[in-house]
């Protein structure tokens, strides 16, 4: 049987995010990133075309790397200005039912425990249905302006984020025990306080010994959203998260990205099926393959060079700027997305700077699919079949035109091959997506956390100094 294919709207609350330049199309709408109308209009919009969630990125810093300063990043309104993704949950989740809200949040750049208080926060108020997006940051300019000096080395950045999610977890699933929260107005008693826990953590680098601010909310923990592509981050994907997306134009790489972060998540206890992966993909249909190339031709008219290559620059760490358009992308060792030099510089594909401008001008890293309803439902069942991912994190060309135009003429062509949802499942996003209950599985390393006066005890043991001759 045919697998189904599942779709997530890729945004950020800024202008163009994937596709510099086309906020100057007259029918794009994304200038209005800083309106709740826009993010409302399109809430609305992509649950009635049964879209899983609404996956918000986001970046701390700017992308400065090009020509060595910021000017092209303003000229071409590239991911600046940047408005703050967590605050989106609520407005969003009052005008639909259903959709998910995927949010983007560093463990570089803000404290577990008052972070933990805003997760629960968002995820009582959207009743169970917020992800969190778990990014390390690449951009030295935000470690700069937060008083770091500099971004730390990839791989330290992950050690702090397994210590980062520890936390998270110990506050969210340990802290306050089911049935700490009484109500109880005969007796006066609000919550039970020997159900109520401090977690005791003593880390390498944080220091966190008091009780969750927050009772638990619907999920506990939010969704576990992750997009690390380095050897590190596929670890880390692996060990911890529920759902990963992936970037990169090349099917070849795509499945063997899959298949290794399903052979390691096997290895780690999990089921390597209940991690969902998506691709990143920009799709631009119409009625006919004619049709939906000449709406491409006039999207790439308002395409941005500079700006694609602001995008890329920050994204590897390496200032294209310096480079001829003739000139070929070369691996150079640079401190930020890692996964993404490496795709480029050591794929199938031998790039020059320009053909990398005009793929990254729309859309970003991932592929392109153009053409009719039928033309692109091929080409997506072709990439789910032959990579074994689940679905698609859709980037757009003009917001919200590109996501009207895939649920006008696509879904439609998808539902009547039997691949595409048709209604959504009840309850909070972690149930909407797995069928199952609202919390995190017990083969998640989550899970030996709720018991956390043992693993205080057992962390306790740990610390114990052995004594000479024992």
């Amino acid at each position: 049987m045919a697998k189904t294919i599942r779709f997530n709207a890729f945004e950020m609350n800024c202008v163009g995010h994937q596709s510099p330049g086309l906020w100057r199309h007259p029918r794009d709408r994304s200038w209005e990133y800083y309106s709740l109308d826009y993010w409302t209009d399109l809430a609305r919009l992509l649950e009635a075309g049964f879209f899983e969630a609404i996956f918000i990125a986001d970046v701390i810093g700017y992308y400065d790397v090009y020509k060595g300063d910021l000017k092209n990043a303003l000229l071409q309104g590239v991911q600046i200005p940047v408005n703050d993704p967590l605050q989106l949950a609520n407005p969003i989740a009052q005008a639909t039912k259903h959709i998910g809200i995927g949010v983007t949040a560093s463990t570089s750049f803000e404290h577990p425990y008052t972070f933990a208080r805003r997760l629960s926060t968002a995820d009582h108020h959207t009743k169970g249905r917020v992800g969190w997006n778990i990014v390390t940051s690449y951009l030295e300019s935000g470690a700069k302006n937060i008083g770091q000096g500099g971004l730390r080395r990839h791989d330290n950045r992950y050690d702090i984020a397994l210590e980062y999610v520890e936390v998270l977890y110990k506050l969210l699933e340990g802290s306050w025990e089911d049935g700490a929260v009484l109500r109880d107005r005969v007796r006066g008693i609000f919550a039970d306080p020997d159900k109520i826990h401090e977690i005791g953590h003593h880390g390498t680098y944080f220091d966190v010994p008091g009780y969750h601010l927050c009772e638990p909310s619907p999920q506990r923990t939010p969704v576990l959203f992750q997009a690390g592509a380095s050897g590190a981050g596929k670890q880390f994907a692996a060990s911890h998260a529920e759902c990963v997306f992936i970037s990169t134009p090349l099917k070849s790489a795509t499945t063997a990205y899959v298949s290794e972060i399903r052979t390691r998540a096997a290895a780690e206890g999990r089921d390597p099926s209940k991690i969902l992966i998506y691709a990143m993909a920009t799709i631009i249909v119409d009625e006919t393959d004619a049709k939906a190339r000449a709406k491409y031709e006039d999207y790439a008219r308002y395409a941005s060079y500079d700006g694609a290559l602001v995008l890329m620059s920050g994204w590897t760490g390496i200032d294209f700027g310096r480079y001829a358009p003739t000139d070929t992308v070369k691996k150079v060792e640079t401190n930020a997305i890692i996964s993404t030099v490496e795709h480029l510089a050591e794929g199938e594909k031998v790039w020059t700077i320009e053909e990398l401008a005009k793929w990254g001008g729309i859309g970003g890293m991932g592929p392109l699919f153009v053409g009719s309803p039928s033309t692109v439902a091929d080409l997506l069942q072709e990439w789910v079949e032959q990579t074994d991912i689940d679905g698609f994190n859709l980037a757009y060309a003009l917001a919200h035109e590109t996501f009207a135009d895939v649920i006008g003429y696509l879904v439609p062509e998808l539902q009547r091959r039997g691949v595409y949802p048709t209604a959504y499942r009840e309850g909070t996003l972690r149930e909407k997506l797995f069928g199952e209950g609202p919390y995190l599985p017990k083969s998640h390393p989550a899970a030996r956390y709720r018991d956390i006066e043992q693993v205080k005890r057992e962390e306790a043991a740990q610390r114990v100094p052995r004594v000479a001759g024992a």
